[in-house]
């Protein structure tokens, strides 16, 4: 797999380093936040950290399925956070998958020499708890896909910029669709399993939401309008006349979780 410096996301998490604040860093799903963590760690090696001063765990991966109950979560950061004054560097990877989360964090936040980075695919994570808890005490670092520069840089050359700039608008900006050569099949299964699974598991299943074809038709007419001015009351009042009757608290909530998601912003 390439791994592309993102150079402006990785400025800023080492101008936050060692402040005393925790390190948010949010985004859609696969845009990058779990490579920008494992270059940062790379430079953090780099500039002489010890492995022993780096804890990282990421909750997708099955090998911390036990680490999902809070209780085991904490005790086992705690029981690695070093005691011989040296700063010791969390990194939590789609922490939101850890049932109250917000209460580890912040029993970890307020121990002495712990820097904390964390990552979420959900905007939910901000509007929880952990905004109450941790009130001014976090910095949220907004993370996107490949931006055109970006998606240039690393093609390795700035030729043909004209057919560069289509590629990226039709085969689109995700990091890991560079490594695919332009095989527009594959391309669009990995796409799709990016959609499916940020509308299934990350909305529906959290909100509960009964109605998936609905939701993907509220979120087809707000794709549809790119660039449009659009209300709930014309989304509703417009798929209503097509047939498919739906209220404007309904499509207000359906745009809430959309964006928490960043499947729209």
């Amino acid at each position: 797999m390439q791994l592309i410096k993102r150079k402006e996301y990785l400025k800023q998490l080492i101008n936050w380093r060692d402040k005393k604040v925790i390190k948010v860093i949010t985004g859609v799903r696969r845009c990058g936040k779990s490579t920008l963590m494992d270059l940062y760690k790379s430079c953090l090696l780099e500039q002489g950290v010890a492995n022993e001063q780096i804890i990282s765990i990421n909750f997708e991966d099955y090998d911390y399925i036990d680490l999902l109950e809070p209780r085991n979560f904490y005790a086992y950061v705690k029981e690695r956070i070093l005691s011989d004054g040296r700063m010791t560097y969390c990194f939590f990877d789609e922490i939101q998958n850890v049932k109250d989360f917000e209460r580890v964090v912040d029993s970890l936040y307020i121990k002495p020499n712990v820097d904390i980075y964390i990552t979420g695919s959900n905007a939910y994570m901000l509007s929880s708890e952990l905004a109450t808890l941790l009130s001014g005490r976090y910095v949220e670092i907004k993370m996107l896909p490949l931006s055109f520069k970006e998606y240039v840089e690393a093609s390795g050359d700035e030729r043909e910029l004209a057919r560069k700039y289509r590629n990226y608008i039709e085969t689109s900006s995700f990091p890991y669709v560079l490594d695919m050569k332009q095989d527009a099949r594959v391309i669009r299964e990995y796409l799709n399993g990016i959609y499916n699974t940020i509308v299934v598991k990350d909305i529906t299943q959290r909100n509960k939401f009964p109605d998936t074809m609905m939701l993907e038709s509220v979120l087809r007419f707000a794709y549809d309008n790119i660039g449009n001015i659009l209300s709930t009351k014309k989304i509703a009042d417009t798929m209503t006349s097509d047939g498919r009757k739906i209220d404007t608290k309904t499509v207000e909530k359906y745009l809430n979780a959309l964006m928490e998601s960043y499947m729209l912003y």
